[in-house]
């Protein structure tokens, strides 16, 4: 890729996309961010804005021209219209945040989260793409479904306290795509990327307490419950058990502590506890 080319950043105003915005800046990146409307996206100065959406074929096609990479986020819950857009967009390099849940060798995959990210890959990878899969643990950012509750209350209600996963800091994610957006040497890579030690739920209800001050306590739900709660929330019924089942593996087995941020960008990825002080005002009554 041309230092002259911009990235493209689809998903720029959330958690993980906007600090692959800024990242990018940082190195003196020129980025261009799809939006759906001009007039209310937050992004940094400097961001050119490119309006359109996923299922905007035309839109999509426009928002690429003039760029040399483009970050990918699927934020459906379905993997329909995948196809069409990652045509769209065309043959430049194409960095796609996924699941390390994902197993190449299985057509039917653990749960419909990993299903999703497991179609969503396979249409890139049949495309013309140069492509590049980020395979995230759970995100940190997760556990902002717990602020309003900590701030009311200071108690996390979740199942599966014992849950241990190694949850990663977007900050990380993003270093991570900025780094293979702009460098050559990535086509094809599969990068399963994890925070540095395995977390449990109640632990991370723990840090927040003390990050913020405050005695946050974890109460157990049954899974049951959780569920319910998921469904009144909205979730798909599918999804809310493909999670739960999920988190009572990883309360038997802690999830994989992968090695790859460090050989990637040079340094140790960042702490469930340093998320939480980049994060504190969110949970602070």
């Amino acid at each position: 890729m041309s230092d002259n080319d911009k990235v493209l950043v689809i998903g720029a105003t959330g958690n993980v996309g906007g600090n692959v915005v800024r990242a990018l800046q940082q190195r003196g990146v020129g980025v261009r961010a799809l939006v759906r409307d001009a007039a209310t996206a937050e992004v940094p100065d400097g961001v050119e804005l490119a309006v359109g959406d996923l299922h905007d074929t035309a839109s999509l096609t426009k928002a690429a021209d003039g760029t040399g990479a483009v970050f990918l986020m699927w934020p459906f819950l379905s993997p329909e219209g995948i196809e069409a857009a990652v045509a769209a967009l065309g043959t430049r390099r194409l960095v796609y945040l996924s699941s390390f849940g994902v197993n190449d060798g299985a057509d039917e995959q653990s749960d419909p989260i990993n299903q999703l990210h497991f179609t969503v890959e396979r249409a890139i990878r049949a495309s013309k793409a140069e492509w590049t899969m980020l395979r995230a643990g759970t995100f940190a950012a997760n556990a902002l479904g717990w602020a309003e509750e900590i701030r009311a209350s200071s108690t996390v209600r979740e199942a599966h306290g014992g849950a241990a996963r190694a949850v990663v800091h977007e900050r990380d994610l993003a270093a991570v795509a900025a780094k293979v957006l702009v460098e050559d040497g990535h086509v094809g890579a599969r990068y399963v990327l994890t925070g540095p030690e395995p977390v449990t739920q109640a632990e991370q209800a723990r840090i927040i307490g003390e990050v913020i001050g405050r005695d946050v306590r974890f109460e157990e739900l049954s899974p049951a419950a959780a569920r319910q709660r998921m469904i009144d929330h909205g979730w798909p019924v599918e999804f809310a058990d493909g999670l739960l089942g999920a988190w009572d593996g990883f309360e038997r087995q802690p999830a994989l502590v992968s090695p790859t941020v460090t050989e990637l960008i040079g340094t140790a990825p960042l702490s469930f506890r340093d998320w939480a002080r980049d994060h504190a005002r969110e949970f602070a009554a």
